[in-house]
């Protein structure tokens, strides 16, 4: 109730701060697109829980509204925190400049709420089964729930017209998805072109056309390269450090705020289309080049970039140690990994690939509401292979270890063949396979291989061969499946980042609802199928989910409803196979049974039987008495016996085809290698 009341005070203060929405003089359709996509959650959440739960249960069965409300509110207070950023008035210029480029408020913002919608919904859903004291109604809840998710509506216009403004998919709110960003970038193209005939001094006008050239940039209008001395010329232009010994990056302070500049020499005519494609990508987690500008007597290209606090790998340095077992809650990782996954697909959407993927070329920086640690991370050090850094390239090495820890077996042979000389092509799936080794030092703070006692052409011999960074003991297995998917030797069998970033949605599912697990002190929790299962799945039904293009956030919801009838369409057909063979393991039994692994399900999957129920809710609130006037004639009455368990000899036999008792085999048991690392056969 808590969270809710909350939700209700920041959509409030929202509503108060675009009172003044006419002063909003940078991107005022998306701030107001923001607010009514805000407001249509809060009416949705709340028509939810009007029509599915009993205000009196708001300390007991609202509980596991708790963390799904939380994030809702988290995104609420960091769109408020947006919103009075376009508003302040103060350095129009460099706003103008970096707000015009923006697309945060729909592929960061709004897209964490569609992601967080169905989340919400469905704990509503599994809080109303429960809820009351009528068993007959708690019978026909759990009925309409269960033929929420049938075939007819696993079809993405079905559901939308089923489902939209549930899950905020109407027409309207769609068309503003795809429109708003644009129809900003026409008023404020009208805006500064109405500077441009008023009083301006000859600086400002200079800085009019480069606006205006950058907002008419299209698919068919390439960018434009300005005069540096547009930049260094300025009065207020300031370096303020070099950001590593010697690196192209340096901050600087211009126009008031603080920017970050790439800076390097060369033949700029040469890579003129590679720097006016950099100038044409737009996403909240890469890296965005906001204008360049050239010198050409000197052959100097500056490129304007967003400042940010520091790189993924001195920010694992600094919080990871012997008091901080891991460096990150699962639950942060797991968003650090997805902003992460979304960068990338972006890129590869526009046939560019990285190369060079590794902490060292992840910036971050704090999210200013969040008090968990959650970060805003962007993919940077992508395009311009021919003016790579070399110093970059020097401070990718980690703790001593080399480079090529985090390039793919096939590039390592390719750079083999060329002799060690530069890589001449990167692909997809190498990308990929530096995602994993990514993954894996978010997820344990360790430099994959740094505790190997090998290194150099040895190492790269050996990772070549199927060698791969071991995981601790008790890491949760259904991160570890997708890590190992995306290392995997064959490239072949490596996701692409559209398919893991759905993964990774359904396992921010997960988590919150079991925020329970939450803690470094807490065992992982183990969800009810294999989350990459039901990806494969879904793209034998729908084969265009396989393609490399980013895909809008209006197909969010849906893919997270498919993923969710396929999970419980797995779980029946479990559920059957297991009764039909007498398995007592299956997780129909889990559920008719209370055992020490019910905990592991998810708050779905965590339904008892109806005497259960009102077993356990006349412990809470009832008497026996009371309790036993409201049963109906033939109910169990009193506490249920727990069925008859198997001796642990009978638990270790298994009933074969032919009806005769076998021992099971032995596990196989995994023996590490000495140098604390396992191949890909090993793995499997």
């Amino acid at each position: 109730m808590d969270q809710f009341r909350q939700i209700g005070e920041a959509l409030g203060s929202l509503k108060a701060v675009m009172v003044f929405r006419e002063n909003i003089q940078i991107n005022q359709r998306q701030c107001c697109l923001l607010l009514d996509v805000f407001n249509s959650a809060y009416e949705s959440i709340a028509d939810e829980v009007i029509h599915n739960l009993k205000f009196e249960e708001k300390n007991g069965k609202w509980k596991v509204l708790e963390q799904p409300l939380r994030e809702i509110h988290k995104i609420f207070k960091e769109g408020e925190v947006y919103i009075k950023h376009c508003l302040e008035i103060k350095n129009f210029w460099a706003k103008a400049i970096t707000l015009c480029h923006n697309t945060d408020c729909v592929e960061f913002y709004i897209h964490n709420l569609l992601c967080s919608m169905p989340i919400v919904i469905e704990a509503i859903e599994s809080a109303a089964e429960t809820s009351g004291l009528d068993l007959e109604e708690m019978q026909r809840k759990r009925l309409i729930n269960s033929n929420k998710y049938i075939k007819e509506y696993r079809d993405m216009k079905l559901f939308k017209w089923k489902f939209g403004k549930q899950y905020l998919l109407t027409q309207d709110l769609c068309n503003r998805y795809e429109t708003s960003w644009k129809e900003d970038r026409w008023f404020l193209f009208n805006k500064i072109h109405e500077k441009k005939v008023s009083d301006a001094t000859k600086y400002q006008k200079k800085l009019v056309d480069l606006l205006l050239r950058n907002l008419e940039v299209s698919e068919t209008l390439e960018a434009k390269l300005f005069p540096s001395s547009l930049l260094v010329g300025s009065k207020d232009y300031q370096v303020r450090r070099r950001m590593g010994n010697g690196s192209q990056y340096k901050e600087i302070q211009w126009l008031g705020e603080n920017f970050v500049v790439r800076h390097f020499s060369g033949d700029i005519e040469a890579l003129e289309g590679e720097i006016k494609e950099l100038l044409s990508l737009s996403h909240p987690n890469i890296m965005d080049c906001l204008c360049g500008f050239t010198d050409e007597e000197k052959k100097e290209c500056f490129l304007l970039m967003e400042l940010m606090s520091k790189t993924l790998s001195t920010h694992i340095k600094e919080i990871h140690g012997p008091r901080k077992r891991l460096p990150f809650l699962l639950h942060v990782a797991v968003d650090l990994m997805l902003q992460i996954a979304r960068g990338m697909e972006y890129l590869h959407s526009k046939k560019m690939y990285h190369g060079e993927l590794n902490p060292s070329n992840i910036l971050v920086k704090p999210r200013s509401t969040s008090p968990e640690g959650y970060l805003h991370s962007k993919v940077s050090g992508f395009g311009l292979s021919s003016v790579k850094d070399l110093n970059q390239k020097g401070n990718a090495n980690q703790n001593g270890n080399l480079s090529f820890i985090w390039y793919s077996p096939e590039v390592l042979e390719e750079q083999e063949h060329l002799g060690g000389g530069l890589i001449s092509r990167y692909t997809e799936k190498s990308d990929v396979y530096s995602f994993g080794m990514v993954c894996f030092e978010l997820l344990t703070g360790k430099v994959p291989f740094e505790d190997s006692h090998l290194q150099g052409e040895k190492m790269s011999r050996n990772i070549r061969a199927g060698e791969r960074p071991l995981f601790p003991l008790h890491s949760p297995k259904y991160v570890i499946n997708l890590t190992k998917r995306c290392w995997h030797t064959d490239p072949n069998q490596r996701p692409n980042f559209s398919s893991i970033c759905r993964v990774l949605r359904y396992i921010k599912r997960f988590l919150a609802l079991n925020p329970g697990y939450n803690k470094e002190t807490d065992p992982p929790p183990i969800p009810p199928v294999d989350y990459c299962d039901i990806e494969s799945a879904l793209l034998r039904k729908f084969p265009s989910w396989g393609s490399s293009e980013s895909s809008t956030i209006s197909n969010i919801p849906f893919q997270m409803f498919a993923y969710r009838a396929i999970e419980r369409e797995k779980m029946s057909t479990g559920c059957k196979e297991n009764s039909e063979s007498g398995s007592e393991a299956s997780i129909c039994g889990d559920e008719l049974v209370t055992s020490g692994d019910e905990t592991n399900l998810t708050v779905t999957e965590k339904k008892t039987s109806a005497a259960q129920e009102i077993i356990n809710r006349r412990k809470l609130t009832l008497t026996r008495k009371s309790l036993d006037s409201r049963m109906k004639p033939g109910m169990l009455k009193g506490r249920l016996e727990r069925p008859p368990q198997m001796s642990p000899r009978l638990r270790s036999l298994r009933v074969n085809s032919d009806k005769h008792l076998i021992p099971s085999p032995r596990p196989r048991i995994i023996r590490r290698s000495s140098s604390g690392h396992v191949s890909d056969s090993e793995l499997t």
